[in-house]
Formats: C-alpha cells, sequence, structure tokens
C-alpha cells in the first residue's frame, strides 16, 4: 500500500508476484545472456525484470544476438538506489534470478535470500554455500533455466513460502549481525 511502490509498479508495467527478478550489474559475467535467452524460452506468463546500470554497447550486442526487445516479458528498467523501495520490489517479485559467477558471496543474493521467497541460483560453489537448500539450482547447459522457472511457475503459494521460510532462516544462521559478532567475538577470546 506505499505509493512508491505502487507508483514504480504503475511506471514500469509491472504486477506484483507477476515477475522474476534479476539484481545486479550489466556484465557478461552475471550471465545476464543465459538469463535472458533460457526466459525467452520458457512458457512463463511472468515478466522478467532486470535492476541493472545499462552499458549500450554489451546491451546492443545482446539485442543484436537474441532480439529480446520483441518480448514484451522483458522489462529493463534501470537502478534502483532506494533502499527501502528495492526491499519492496525484492518482497513483491514471484522469483529472483542469481546469474553471478564470480566474486564470491554476493551482497544482493544476501537480500535476495532475506526477501524473496523463490530464488533460482546459477549452480556455483560460492552461490551453493550461501543458498544451501533454501534455493533451487540451475546450470548454463541450455534448457537448464528453462525447465527450472517452467517447474516454479508451478508451485503453489504453499511451497514458495516454504522456501522462503528457508532462505530467511539461512541468513539468520550464517549471515546476520549477531551471527558474525559471535563469530568474531570468538575469534578475539581465544588470543
Amino acid at each position: 500500500d506505499d505509493e512508491a511502490v505502487d507508483g514504480w509498479y504503475k511506471d514500469k508495467d509491472i504486477r506484483p508476484k507477476g515477475y522474476y527478478l534479476v539484481v545486479g550489474r550489466f556484465v557478461p559475467e552475471n550471465n545476464l545472456e543465459t538469463i535472458i535467452r533460457e526466459f525467452m524460452r520458457c512458457r512463463s506468463d511472468k515478466s522478467l525484470v532486470l535492476i541493472t546500470t545499462r552499458d549500450d554497447v554489451f546491451f546492443r550486442k545482446l539485442e543484436k544476438k537474441l532480439h529480446f526487445q520483441r518480448d514484451q516479458r522483458i522489462k529493463f528498467v534501470g537502478s534502483v538506489y532506494d533502499q527501502g523501495l528495492l526491499k519492496k520490489i525484492r518482497e513483491g517479485a514471484y522469483g529472483y534470478i542469481h546469474g553471478h559467477e564470480v566474486g564470491g558471496t554476493n551482497p544482493s543474493l544476501l537480500e535476495a535470500l532475506g526477501s524473496t521467497d523463490l530464488n533460482l541460483l546459477l549452480d556455483v560453489g560460492f552461490n551453493r554455500e550461501v543458498g544451501k537448500n533454501a534455493a533451487w539450482y540451475w546450470e548454463k547447459r541450455e534448457g537448464s533455466l528453462k525447465r527450472l522457472i517452467e517447474r516454479a511457475d508451478e508451485m503453489t503459494m504453499d511451497e514458495i513460502t516454504a522456501l522462503g521460510r528457508q532462505a530467511r532462516q539461512r541468513i539468520r544462521e550464517g549471515y546476520s549481525w549477531g551471527y558474525i559478532a559471535d563469530r568474531y567475538r570468538e575469534i578475539f577470546l581465544k588470543e
């Protein structure tokens, strides 16, 4: 019921729980090409919303290769710097797709696990270490993400909510300030 959130949805022509969300830098190592291609091939009636900075050279290269602008479901919406608004956008997503494959623990992944119920992560070691059993995993091979999205579209809200509870528990157990502070305290007390 927040005016800023409602206005954002209206301005971008997006409906709550009617989109998969991608948040991150617009760079090849975040596997946007694979995500967009696989989404275009799936039967989902949801949108793919990409919150990212835009590199016009990379954008044109992807468009030339994929022709994603022909697919009304693909929505590049720019950046969102208002953290409260971004949190609500994450909460309103049907699912979050994370394609980062370099860099280790990613803040956008932690934020997604803390606020989005359904998280679809590229299956690399550090994503699996962060998400554990609170997320679903896809590979870069053709059809993997497509099938996962189609399977996710068939989930019941109870199944999605249960996965979201697991994701938030994972954040509490491994990434909360209390947990981190306790680990530091243990180290300091050993010395």
